[in-house]
């Protein structure tokens, strides 16, 4: 894989990412979206589905990472670590674009926030928040949430044909949902901090009315959480496996 094709290939994949992930989210939360209050399995669904077409798309241009925890994590197990930065750089441009895109397709919603009894937060649609605000708590959170993301992806790797069929993809697809399900409900799962930071620098810098806070205080924990979840990944398999 080229320097570009990575490049490419994790700004695509990132950005299709977002723009399901944030976009399920908008359609359950913002007035006026036909969606509105489907509920947390919706949401978990949107985020899985978001995983497995950005993936898929990016997959043959740089592996798909769309995830510095994950970049992390395979960094740690190969010793590979020339390409951790622009993977990354890759994958926070995708995330930023996909979340413009996001705005760009509930404009009328996020405009509609203008009027009093509309007026709403939209961080939540971007990036995440904890249910219970607990710095420790929240951060052991992130970290086992993370740590069973990639460590089964990092598994999933021993298993023959599954990377050169694609199902390994459909796989984490339906991973992230499960870890959407079950292990969500604290923090909402950012369990990648492209994912949240990217967003939620989007959320910052768009002219949203009535938008509310960034809530800058909580962003290192999305981001810290997820990259020692991974970093643990990449050490625990290589004991382990």
């Amino acid at each position: 894989m080229s320097n570009g094709d990575i490049f490419v290939g994790e700004i695509i994949g990132t950005a299709i990412l977002i723009l399901f992930g944030a976009g399920v989210v908008a359609a359950v939360v913002l007035n006026d979206s036909k969606a509105k209050d489907a509920g947390w399995v919706v949401i978990a669904f949107g985020w899985g589905f978001g995983v497995m077409a950005g993936a898929y798309t990016a997959a043959p241009l740089s592996g798909g990472h769309l995830n510095p925890a994950v970049t992390l994590g395979i960094a740690i197990d190969t010793g590979d670590w020339d390409k951790v930065p622009l993977y990354v750089a890759g994958q926070m441009i995708g995330a930023i674009l996909g979340a413009v895109l996001c705005w760009l397709v509930y404009l009328a919603q996020f405009q509609a926030n203008a009027e009093e009894k509309k007026a709403q937060p939209t961080l939540g649609i971007f990036s995440t928040a904890p249910t219970i605000r607990n710095p420790v708590a929240n951060l052991i959170t992130e970290i086992i949430a993370t740590i069973a993301l990639v460590l089964p992806i990092l598994a999933f790797g021993l298993t023959k044909g599954l990377g050169e069929s694609g199902t390994a993809i459909l796989i984490v697809s339906f991973l992230v949902v499960g870890i959407g399900l079950s292990l969500g409900g604290p923090t909402g799962y950012a369990i990648n901090p492209a994912r949240d930071l990217g967003p939620r620098i989007t959320h910052a810098l768009l002219p949203i009315p009535n938008k509310g806070t960034s809530d800058w205080s909580y962003a290192w924990i999305p981001v810290v959480g997820p990259l020692i979840g991974g970093a643990l990944s990449g050490l625990i398999f290589n004991a382990a496996f």
